[in-house]
C-alpha cells in the first residue's frame, strides 16, 4: 500500500449514483487509510458521469506521479517517512486557494509529501469537504494541468467550518477527526503507528493570528511529532504593533515553531545569492565600498490597486514592498560571510548575518526619500479618503554604516502603475580610473554593473565596456549575461518551483534561514517606523506621477544626488544592437 503511487481509472458496472448509471471512478494506491466511516466518499472520486460504449470502454489506464532527481535524493528524509496533518487557516480566502493549495499540489505532484498526508482547511464559510473540493478544483486545474492528479490531491483535502478563527469547540472536532485517520497510519516496516507531525498555515489577518493560536495551541498540537506554524505579512505595520503580534505569538509558541514566510526569499535569484556571493572567488575581493560605487534596488509593478486600495491604502508601498521583500534583499547583497551558508545547521548563522546588517543601518529620515503617487489613485472605489498621501512608489536612501560598506550608498525603489514588471538589483561599480583623458571621444565612461534580476525571467548579466566594431573606436556598453532560461532547462518544475511551493517545502525539511526571525523583524520596524510615523502623522504628501511611466520625474535626479549615478537608457541588454540601427539608417 505505501508503494509506488499510482492513480488508476477504471470502470465498474452496476455501481449507481443518485439516479443509478455508470460512473468513471479514480482510485490512488499509496495513500492514506481512511476511517471506515468515510471510506465509500474518500476511496474514490467521482467524475462526471460518461457513458460509453463497451468499445470505448477503457480496461486500465495509470498515472505516475512525478520522480525528480530532488524528490530521489530526498526519499529517505525523516519526514518523507512519517504522517503529516496540514492544517490551513483561512482555507476559503484567496491567498489559500491561489498560493498555498497550489503550492502543496505541486510537491504532491513531485512526489515530495508523506505517502501518509492529510489536509484540513478551517475558515468560518460555510463549507463542506465537497464544496471546499469543488471550490478549489478549477484553480488547482490550472496549475497541474491533470484532472487525475488534481483529484488525487483533493482526495486528501478536508474541511471544519467555525465560528471565529478562535473557535476552540470547532478546532478540536477538526482535531478529533484527524486524530481518527492519524491512528491509522501504520509502518509497515515495523508495524508501528506513523510518527504524527502537524503544519499549521495561518493565511488570515494578522488581526486574528492570536486568536488562532490559541486555538492550536490548545486543542491541534501533535505530541509525537514536530508543530510547525507557517505566519503571512504583514507583521504589523509599525514597531508598536509588531511588538503586539509578537508578544500573542510567542506567549503560546518557541521560536522554532515559527516560520514567518516572505515569498521573495523564495524566488530563484534570491536563494541564489549566497552561493554568488560566496561561492566566487573573483567576487569576494571586489565586494567592498572599495570597488562599488552603489547599490540600487528596483521593484516595478505594471498595475495599480485595480480594486485592492481599500487594502493598500492602509499600508502603502513602503510597508507592502520595502519593508520586507526589498529589504530582505539588501541583507543578504550586504551581509558578512555566514559560519554557515547551508545544511540543517545554517538557519541562525544566515540570521544572525542578516541581523548584523540590519543594526549598522541608520533610521531613516524624510531627507532619505522621495514619495510618489500614480494619479488616478484615488479614483479607486474601494479608497475612501481621497484626500489619501499613501505614496504608490518611493525611492529610499538607506545607510550601512560598516567597514565593509561605509560611505556606499543602497537605494531601494518601489513603485506600482509603471511602465514595466521587473525586480532586480544593480551593483554599480566605481569608474575605470583615468577613463576620461585614456579616451577622450567619451570622456564620461558608464560605469561597469553587475545586475541580478529577480523576475521577469532569473538572469545575472555584467555590463562591460568594449570597442564598437568596425573602423570606429568609440566606447559602447556591451553585456555577458547568464540567463537561466538558456542555461537550463526551466520547464522541468524541479528546475524551476514556485517560490511558495519551495518554502513550504523548507519548513517540512525544518529549514529557517529563508523564515524572518522574530530580532530581525523588530529591527527592521525599528529602521523605518520613524519615517511612517512623520509621513503619517505631518500628512506629506507624494509626488504626482503619469500612469504607465518610471516614476516620478524627479527619481532620477534623486538617485543622482545621493549616489551619483545617472540613468543610462542605453545601459539595458542590446544597446549595441540599438546603436548600430541607429548608425545604419544615417548612412
Amino acid at each position: 500500500m505505501f508503494g509506488v503511487r499510482v492513480v488508476e481509472i477504471y470502470m465498474r458496472r452496476n455501481d449507481k449514483i443518485g439516479s443509478g448509471g455508470k460512473c468513471r471512478c479514480v482510485r490512488v494506491k499509496g495513500r492514506p487509510p481512511i476511517p471506515r466511516s468515510s471510506q465509500k466518499s474518500s476511496l474514490f472520486i467521482l467524475l462526471p458521469k460518461m457513458v460509453l460504449s463497451q468499445q470505448q470502454r477503457p480496461q486500465e489506464q495509470s498515472y505516475q506521479l512525478k520522480q525528480n532527481p530532488f524528490s530521489t535524493m530526498l526519499s529517505n528524509f525523516p519526514f518523507l517517512q512519517e504522517s503529516m496533518c496540514i492544517v490551513i487557516i483561512g482555507a476559503s480566502g484567496d491567498l489559500a486557494k491561489k498560493k498555498t493549495y497550489p503550492s502543496l499540489l505541486k510537491l504532491y505532484e513531485d512526489n515530495l509529501l508523506p505517502s501518509d498526508t492529510i489536509i484540513w482547511g478551517y475558515a468560518r464559510s460555510k463549507k463542506t469537504h465537497e464544496s471546499l473540493r469543488a471550490h478549489l478544483k478549477p484553480y488547482l486545474v490550472k496549475v497541474c494541468g491533470s484532472e487525475l492528479v488534481v483529484d488525487g490531491f483533493l482526495s486528501r483535502c478536508y474541511y471544519q467550518s467555525g465560528s471565529s478563527y478562535g473557535d476552540i469547540e470547532a478546532y478540536g472536532a477538526m482535531m478529533k477527526e484527524a486524530e481518527a485517520m492519524e491512528s491509522s497510519f501504520i509502518n509497515p516496516n515495523d508495524g508501528q503507528k506513523r510518527r504524527c507531525n502537524r503544519l499549521f498555515y495561518l493565511a488570515i489577518p494578522p488581526n486574528v493570528f492570536g486568536d488562532a493560536g490559541t486555538a492550536i495551541k490548545e486543542t491541534a498540537m501533535s505530541i509525537s511529532g514536530w508543530n510547525r506554524l507557517i505566519i503571512e505579512k504583514p507583521f504589523g505595520r509599525d514597531l508598536e504593533s509588531c511588538d503586539l503580534l509578537s508578544k500573542q505569538l510567542t506567549g503560546l509558541f518557541e521560536e522554532h515553531h515559527l516560520y514567518r514566510i516572505d515569498h521573495y526569499l523564495g524566488k530563484e535569484m534570491v536563494q541564489n545569492l549566497l552561493i554568488f556571493r560566496f561561492g566566487n572567488a573573483w567576487l569576494e575581493w571586489m565586494w567592498n565600498r572599495n570597488a562599488i560605487k552603489a547599490v540600487i534596488l528596483t521593484f516595478k509593478e505594471p498595475f495599480g490597486t485595480e480594486g485592492r486600495g481599500g487594502y493598500f491604502d492602509q499600508y502603502g508601498i513602503i510597508r507592502d514592498i520595502m519593508q520586507n521583500h526589498l529589504l530582505q534583499v539588501l541583507t543578504l547583497l550586504a551581509m558578512e560571510p555566514p559560519i554557515e551558508a547551508d545544511g540543517p545547521t545554517a538557519a541562525d548563522h544566515v540570521r544572525d548575518a542578516k541581523v548584523q546588517v540590519l543594526r549598522a543601518m541608520s533610521t531613516l529620515t524624510l531627507d532619505d526619500c522621495l514619495l510618489g503617487q500614480y494619479r488616478g489613485y484615488a479614483d479607486d472605489e474601494t479608497i475612501t479618503n481621497k484626500q489619501t498621501n499613501t505614496p504608490t512608489y518611493a525611492a529610499i536612501h538607506c545607510k550601512i554604516n560598516t567597514p565593509r560598506w561605509s560611505g556606499v550608498p543602497f537605494i531601494m525603489k518601489a513603485g506600482k502603475a509603471l511602465n514595466e514588471r521587473k525586480c532586480e538589483a544593480r551593483i554599480i561599480l566605481r569608474d575605470a580610473p583615468g577613463s576620461s583623458f585614456l579616451f577622450p571621444s567619451r570622456p564620461q565612461l558608464p560605469p561597469n554593473e553587475i545586475v541580478l534580476r529577480l523576475q521577469p525571467n532569473p538572469t545575472v548579466y555584467i555590463k562591460t565596456n568594449i570597442k564598437h566594431p568596425g573602423f570606429d573606436s568609440q566606447p559602447v556598453q556591451s553585456s555577458m549575461d547568464m540567463s537561466y532560461s538558456s542555461k537550463f532547462d526551466m520547464a522541468k518544475d524541479y528546475n524551476n518551483p514556485d517560490a511558495y511551493t519551495r518554502l513550504l517545502l523548507d519548513v517540512m525539511r525544518g529549514r529557517q534561514a529563508s523564515f524572518v526571525r522574530d530580532d530581525e523583524l523588530r529591527r527592521s520596524w525599528e529602521i523605518f517606523t520613524p519615517l511612517l510615523h512623520k509621513i503619517e502623522n505631518e500628512h506629506i504628501m507624494p509626488v504626482l506621477y503619469e500612469q504607465d511611466s518610471r516614476g516620478p520625474a524627479v527619481a532620477d535626479d534623486f538617485v543622482e544626488e545621493k549616489t551619483g549615478y545617472v540613468h543610462n537608457p542605453g545601459s539595458l541588454p542590446g544597446v549595441e544592437k540599438h546603436l548600430q540601427n541607429i548608425q545604419l539608417s544615417a548612412l
